[in-house]
């Protein structure tokens, strides 16, 4: 399914971007697979356990012409683009992820949502935070709903946000990577009690690539 939005503001043809690489998916339903990140500067949600807070400052980064990163990302045979943050419904993507497509990419994204959803996505991994609250519209087409535990408290608010979703959505547990020794094996247990729930864990970190 792809999701194909308008905004109100005009589709950026630059945009700040914190870092790009290629790497592997090391979260969620396309853990594994080959995939170039583009993460974006500019964030409004601010979550204290954050492990990239040098994103936060759009300002801090240099603007980038999206045909430059579409070209760059082209470089590299996988075809699945991962736009991420900060936050990064925080631009219009429009603009990118028109480029991205010209190349032959797959987009997905990474979101709080929490801002309103814009380009053309083909797959919504929504992570929700307590610090600004995902938008009802993001959390009906999110294809994967991705809920960090860092408390026992935190299985009840993603059961809140799951029954926000769609029936198609894809529902990951993941432990906060400071508290995972903790936080995992309760995640275990839950997910046993709870089958339609799956473990989520950033094997990125574990394997150190980006």
């Amino acid at each position: 399914m792809t999701v194909v939005t308008k905004n109100i503001s005009i589709d950026t043809a630059t945009l700040p971007v914190m870092e790009r690489f290629y790497t592997i998916q090391g979260e969620g339903f396309h853990q594994g697979k080959a995939a170039y990140f583009i993460r974006l500067g500019g964030c409004d949600v601010g979550c204290h356990w954050c492990d990239v807070k040098d994103s936060w400052d759009a300002e801090k980064h240099p603007y980038i012409n999206v045909d430059q990163l579409a070209d760059e990302a082209a470089q590299y045979p996988g075809r699945l683009a991962v736009i991420t943050g900060g936050e990064p419904l925080m631009h219009n993507l429009g603009a990118l992820t028109k480029a991205l497509h010209k190349k032959g990419f797959q987009t997905h994204i990474e979101t709080s949502g929490s801002s309103p959803l814009s380009g053309s996505l083909d797959w919504v991994t929504l992570s929700p935070k307590k610090f600004k609250a995902p938008l009802p519209e993001v959390c009906k087409v999110a294809n994967e709903l991705k809920v960090v535990i860092f408390n026992k408290s935190d299985f009840a608010w993603a059961e809140k946000y799951a029954a926000l979703a769609g029936k198609h959505c894809k529902l990951y547990l993941q432990p906060e990577w400071g508290r995972a020794a903790e936080m995992t094996p309760l995640i275990i247990d839950y997910i046993k009690d709870n089958p339609q729930w799956t473990l989520s864990l950033q094997v990125h970190k574990y394997i150190n690539v980006p």
